[in-house]
């Protein structure tokens, strides 16, 4: 019993990263989610953290839920595209997974998807970026 815990895939880690992100952007809990699937909330929990890998039916079925492309999942996975995209952009998509995961970022993203005037929303987005440069000047 030498190597009896194998770490996950970095691949089934993102898979499951993005599953989350996706749940929790729709404010949908691991239960309901779980219920949908018909499997319990540890089930959705392990394929989050990517200790289960997610068979290529039950992601179907997960993108049909959470109403995606199952290409969504995979999207700046690891070792994906090495060659034009360089490095830069998985670092990017990062930020965005880390932001839209905290209580702000993810409360800021409903409150603004729910913006219906174009001019508001461009104004607010002014009004941030004017308080980040304020913020990085200080």
């Amino acid at each position: 019993m030498v190597e009896n815990k194998k770490k996950p895939n970095p691949i089934d880690i993102h898979v499951g990263s993005r599953i989350r992100l996706r749940r929790t952007m729709l404010g949908m809990s691991q239960e309901k989610l779980g219920e949908s699937l018909g499997i319990t909330f540890q089930q959705i929990q392990k394929y989050e953290k990517g200790t289960n890998r997610v068979g290529a039916s039950r992601l179907q079925n997960i993108a049909t839920i959470l109403n995606v492309p199952v290409s969504f999942f995979f999207e700046d996975a690891p070792g994906e595209g090495a060659g034009a995209s360089g490095s830069a952009e998985p670092a990017s998509s990062n930020y965005v997974v880390d932001f839209l995961s905290s209580s702000e970022g993810l409360q800021l993203n409903r409150a603004f998807v729910r913006i219906s005037d174009p001019k508001v929303r461009r104004k607010l987005v002014d009004l941030v970026k004017a308080l980040a440069a304020e913020a990085e000047s200080d």
